[in-house]
């Protein structure tokens, strides 16, 4: 019976430390995450376009009595950039006083024709005693890339002053996502005009290219020469834009009228001559 007392004594002794242990063990482990330094972006995860940068917000805290120094790094893919900012200037290391926190930017620049996919970027703050990591992701869903040329490639043409001519455009997504609501306009010479058929697309799918015609008016009395025209095609995510090159010159009737002109403007100086001359 003494036995199986002393037993039973033994076997609550060890549960009641057990419990305690337990109890105090979040406590403890609660005021060591509050007094450590720490480093906590405010998105762990971002979706953007190939050509678009990702841009994360995070905060670096420093809970202790001294100042310390941070060297930061990021561990990105193969052709990726990477960058550190804070208070709007690239940094490598920054030092923060006792008790302070500092807001650090950082921006990754995915590879040029990045696959889309999810990439991880391990970010790291290294101090002389203590390593701070947290893990971002980048969500590349693909490019919004734009193409306007014409079918042969010729950016230029010839047209007579007060004529109207087209010109067979061609716009290409080159992109890996779908383009919608795009709209054509342009800048031209004082006078000229450019009307374009049709004056929007609806949607473009990714490789597809579509065929639209701008019909060019050339003002009267445009005096010879080469003239520049801008088209731009775009919507609220790309754009592309090209300079097509128009060469006037004078109508047949204009030349003619020209040559008339210089002749009897000869004619009346070798009658003067003539006239005068005698005297």
């Amino acid at each position: 019976m003494l036995a199986f007392n002393s037993t039973f004594l033994k076997l609550n002794c060890i549960a009641f430390c057990l419990f305690m242990a337990l109890s105090l063990a979040p406590t403890a482990g609660h005021s060591q995450n509050q007094n450590s330094n720490s480093f906590i972006p405010d998105l762990y995860n971002i979706e953007n376009t190939t050509n678009e940068t990702f841009r994360y917000k995070a905060t670096l805290k420093n809970n202790g009595n001294q100042p310390i120094r941070y060297s930061l790094s990021a561990t990105i893919p193969e052709g990726w950039r990477s960058t550190f900012k804070a208070r709007g200037n690239g940094i490598t290391t920054i030092g923060l006083d006792a008790n302070k926190t500092e807001n650090i930017t950082i921006e990754l620049v995915p590879a040029y024709n990045c696959q889309p996919d999810s990439y991880q970027v391990p970010i790291t703050a290294i101090s002389e005693s203590d390593t701070l990591q947290f893990q971002l992701e980048a969500v590349v869903k693909g490019s919004y890339e734009l193409d306007l040329t014409t079918p042969s490639g010729l950016l230029s043409g010839r047209v007579t002053e007060g004529e109207n001519f087209t010109v067979t455009l061609k716009v290409k997504n080159t992109g890996s996502l779908p383009l919608r609501d795009l709209e054509l306009s342009s800048r031209n010479p004082s006078k000229w005009t450019i009307s374009f058929d049709p004056a929007s697309i609806d949607l473009l799918d990714a490789g597809k290219a579509k065929e639209v015609t701008a019909t060019i008016s050339v003002p009267d009395k445009s005096l010879p020469g080469d003239y520049l025209s801008k088209i731009t095609v775009k919507n609220s995510e790309t754009s592309s834009t090209m300079d097509y090159r128009v060469t006037v010159k004078t109508s047949a009737l204009a030349g003619w009228v020209g040559v008339l002109t210089i002749l009897a403007s000869v004619a009346i100086v070798f009658f003067l001559i003539r006239k005068f001359g005698r005297r």
